[in-house]
């Protein structure tokens, strides 16, 4: 009955203002909007009956499901986790390891271009000098004997690198050719020789074979009328290649690995000379999952200080009203939902991986925001009121929006856990946060709210809001010590009549400061100009930074700082960065060597690269027995099998080509293979993305049939898009989202404002993160997509009470919206600020991008809500002027609203009496 005439109220108002289409949609919209606010009602209402059950539910549940943790796993996987799942380098991989196994690869070079399995791999430095001084020969010459010399007990059989090694032709452990130089530089020193010079990056042994040593000597100095004669180098690599054919060699190889990083620390601290940096095949994961533990105690300080902040924020000095329990049980909320998420993680078999770090710091950005919310609108409630109609106001005031902001997340995030999204990593996180998103606010609607209903009781009893205790009487505590009356302070029976009425609130500090000064300073007329301006600086540095951002696939941008893969991959970066990874060029078909087009077409696709050839070195076999290259086919495959193939020097071109059987009974090249260096600069990187796609264009466009492979192209190749693509389908969602959900608001323009505010600061922190140094890798997107939830989340009340708000200016509904929601707002930001920043001081490049991406999604959102959007609103639409002929139904309309309301008061008291 009540709700009729309302809305005969509103129709009769409405009447001398909207023509009757707009009135029809706007009273469908708002009775949409109401009926909503009613169901929310209705649901604090059975919470705060039922509040024993709704505390205890969520805490068994989670205990329950946290017992699960004797499941927890780690991923090991790295590959698996941060790789595209779907490119075209994977098929481009299998296709190479059919036609070329690794396992019947006998040369290093060829080992290098597959995923090796097991290994080891050592960089050795000097401080002065060069490597291959005679002294620094001997030391590194003695480190190989002492790693070949390793013994590993498994099984009651020690082995050594002899039984785990891959093989030559020979039955001999493959060595890198480094290792053969300096044995023959050692060799002619001995003999009182001085050693040929040795040429770089391809020098040829004593066998007369060519060996590229470019990724084996590295901060090379030369000199020569080419410059390609060593002087001098800074650095030498070794690379150690174990077989894992078996689960038992898989075993005995990891447990090689490890005594290998041993052997290397005695050494080093044996001959302090050089410098020795370790990496094996599982340095990477292993220092991937160290962000982990070494975030633990920065975590436990995070925690704390949550906790700490989130009570003092809730602490007043009125004893009864002040809500310090609410404040640390809103951390607990988070805890729980996160608990019992990870539970469900491990009963389902999933896997821990250190991108989960990010959940709990987004879980827990989204429910401060709504209980500080929620404890807001407690606190615009009539104390006159029985707590469980004060519960029921709060859910329907908060709910809604907080059930919107919420459904928006399992959107943004349920696009990016769908098995659409090509980064595994992405997947899985997104996946989790969904998970923890529904328990948190389920949690938030029960447990919550179940509390919300105990401390609404402890106040209607006047008993202290921390100890729990009965607050005396004004005369009995005026009796009382001085201490006593302080710690038991209280405004006692305080009346207070409307609704929305701070006054026992106003002393509250942040409260106080919200209504008092902050509101009125933001919308002074002479503080709105700098705000402009300072917006179009703002827009100015993100656009700078904008035009930036670079794509963040280097690996070590995920792992611990202080770890041996960042000193490897600083190594590297310094002393062997003048040449790119080896790229395998396969010919995957049948072409005809033999023909001169077909020849001018290989060479010319290979100029510009340093190259390790058979076809060249074919050529120049041909040339120097004075024959022609361009023979018949069937002379020029006789030769190449009998002749060249079978000389020592070019043995080791066996493995490169594959030769089949005609129709006719002759043998044919079937499938080949060369290898291809390219020199590089300190964007090293972006050169190689740019060589990648060139050659790939190329191959679908030549005569000859080809692929190129290294396994670093699986990290590169549709990268970019593979990991924006779940940032861009969460923007496009949330775009979808606010424009056909524009009728369930009750003012279409809360969309538009929060659609400008979303791309505002995402486009805000995209640009100021690049500016920060953080580049697009999965982390960064993660956080992306949580800044646009997170801009949803802030905006959405304060946009919403400022369009719904009628009569009056647009200066005093703003600074209306910010009385309500500016201090929730500010308790959001303090607590979650504070607890990001421990995370500054992890080591870990993987913690770094989580805390510059969020605490640049606080910031901005914070610059936005608090201070572009209440100025923009003062001067952009909606309209809040008056307009004629509405005068006498105010009037009227707020008779009726006196009378309701006091009428409404009578009869709460009555009830409580």
């Amino acid at each position: 009955m009540v709700l009729t005439q309302r809305w005969e109220r509103l129709a009769s108002r409405r009447v001398f203002l909207d023509p009757p289409s707009r009135l029809r949609s706007t009273m469908l919209r708002q009775l949409l909007h109401e009926g909503l606010r009613a169901s929310f009602y209705r649901v604090g209402h059975f919470v705060a009956n039922h509040p024993v059950f709704f505390a205890s539910a969520p805490v068994l549940i989670s205990i329950l499901l946290g017992a699960s943790f004797s499941r927890y796993r780690i991923e090991e996987n790295v590959e698996h986790l941060l790789a595209p799942k779907h490119s075209l380098a994977k098929i481009e991989g299998n296709l190479v390891d059919s036609l070329f196994p690794v396992n019947r690869s006998k040369h290093t070079l060829y080992s290098d271009l597959q995923t090796p399995g097991r290994y080891g791999r050592v960089i050795v430095t000097t401080g002065r000098g060069s490597v291959l001084d005679q002294h620094h020969v001997d030391l590194i010459l003695s480190l190989h004997s002492a790693i070949t010399k390793i013994q590993v007990d498994m099984l009651g059989f020690n082995y050594t690198f002899s039984h785990l090694c891959l093989l030559d032709e020979n039955n001999s452990c493959i060595v890198d050719d480094i290792l053969r130089v300096l044995e023959e530089i050692r060799a002619w020193r001995a003999s009182n020789r001085s050693a040929p010079a040795l040429r770089y990056p391809i020098t040829r042994l004593q066998d007369g074979r060519e060996a590229y040593i470019g990724h084996q000597l590295g901060g090379v100095q030369r000199v020569g009328r080419e410059g390609m004669i060593v002087r001098s180098a800074r650095a030498l690599q070794l690379t150690y290649y174990l077989q894992a054919a078996s689960p038992l060699n898989e075993a005995v190889a990891a447990r090689w690995e490890t005594e290998f990083c041993r052997t290397l620390e005695r050494f080093q601290e044996a001959h302090p000379e050089l410098g020795l940096l370790p990496f094996t095949s599982s340095s990477l994961q292993r220092d991937f999952q160290r962000s982990s533990r070494v975030a633990e105690r920065p975590l436990l300080v995070s925690l704390a200080l949550c906790a700490a902040l989130a009570v003092l924020c809730c602490i007043m000095r009125d004893c009864v009203r002040s809500k310090p329990w609410l404040g640390l049980l809103s951390l607990v909320t988070v805890s729980l939902a996160t608990l019992t998420s990870a539970g469900i993680v491990n009963l389902t078999g999933g896997k821990y991986n250190s991108t989960f770090l990010g959940i709990p710091f987004v879980l827990l950005g989204h429910s401060l925001l709504g209980t500080f919310e929620m404890l807001s609108s407690w606190r615009r409630t009539r104390e006159d009121q029985h707590v469980k109609e004060r519960a029921a106001a709060v859910f329907s005031d908060c709910m809604l929006p907080f059930s919107a902001s919420t459904a928006m997340y399992l959107v943004t995030f349920g696009i990016g856990a769908s098995p659409f999204t090509n980064i595994e990593a992405v997947r899985l996180f997104c996946r989790n946060i969904c998970i923890a998103v529904i328990f948190n606010y389920l949690y938030i609607l029960t447990f919550y709210g179940s509390n919300l209903v105990f401390a609404g009781y402890l106040e209607n009893n006047y008993q202290h809001s921390l100890f729990c205790r009965k607050v005396p009487k004004p005369e009995v505590l005026q009796q009382r010590p001085t201490w006593y009356r302080c710690l038991m302070h209280t405004q006692y029976n305080e009346e207070v009549s409307e609704p929305g009425d701070l006054r026992a609130y106003e002393r509250h500090l942040l409260v106080s400061f919200m209504k008092r000064y902050y509101c009125d300073w933001i919308t002074n007329t002479y503080v709105k100009p700098f705000v402009v301006l300072f917006y179009l600086v703002y827009i100015s540095f993100a656009l700078m930074g904008y035009l930036q951002v670079s794509e963040g696939y280097d690996l070590s941008n995920m792992v611990a700082t202080e770890t041996s893969t960042i000193a490897y991959t600083r190594a590297q970066q310094r002393f062997f960065s003048s040449y790119s990874p080896v790229i395998g060029f396969y010919i995957y078909e049948s072409i005809e060597y033999w023909n001169a087009s077909v020849q001018e077409d290989l060479l010319e696709y290979t100029k510009g690269f340093e190259r390790i050839s058979w076809f060249e070195s074919y050529l120049n076999y041909l040339r120097s027995l004075n024959l022609s290259s361009t023979l018949p086919r069937h002379n020029f495959t006789e030769h190449l099998r009998y002749g060249f193939l079978k000389l020592p020097q070019f043995l080791h071109f066996t493995d490169d080509i594959i030769f089949t059987r005609r129709m006719d009974g002759e043998a044919d090249v079937a499938a080949s293979r060369m290898f291809l260096v390219a020199k590089t600069t300190e964007n090293k990187r972006e050169e190689m993305s740019i060589l990648l796609d060139t050659l790939r264009k190329l191959s679908h466009t030549s005569r000859v049939k080809f692929i190129i492979f290294n396994p670093s192209f699986v990290y590169m190749d549709r990268y970019a898009s593979s990991v924006c693509a779940p940032l861009n389908n969460a923007c496009i969602s949330a775009l979808f989202l606010l424009f056909f959900s524009a009728f369930l608001a009750a003012d279409p323009l809360v969309n538009v404002w929060l659609t400008v505010t979303v791309a505002s600061v995402t486009f805000g922190v995209v640009g100021f993160m690049t500016l920060w140094r953080v580049e697009l890798d999965c982390m960064s997107v993660l956080c992306l997509i949580y800044g646009v939830n997170h801009a949803i989340d802030a905006s959405t009340p304060l946009v919403s009470t400022f369009a719904l708000g009628r009569d009056y200016t647009r200066t005093r509904w703003v600074r209306q919206a910010l009385e309500r929601h500016g201090v929730p707002m500010l308790q959001t930001y303090l607590c979650y600020s504070t607890t990001l920043l421990p995370l500054a001081a992890v080591p870990s490049n993987l913690t770094r991008t989580l805390f510059r991406c969020l605490f640049l999604t606080v910031l901005i959102t914070l610059f936005h809500c608090l201070a572009i959007l209440p100025v923009v609103l003062t001067f952009l639409p909606p309209s809040k002027k008056k307009r004629k002929g509405k005068k006498a139904v105010e009037n009227r309309e707020e008779i009726e609203c006196v009378e309701m309301a006091d009428s409404t008061r009578v009869v709460d008291q009555i009830t409580t009496v």
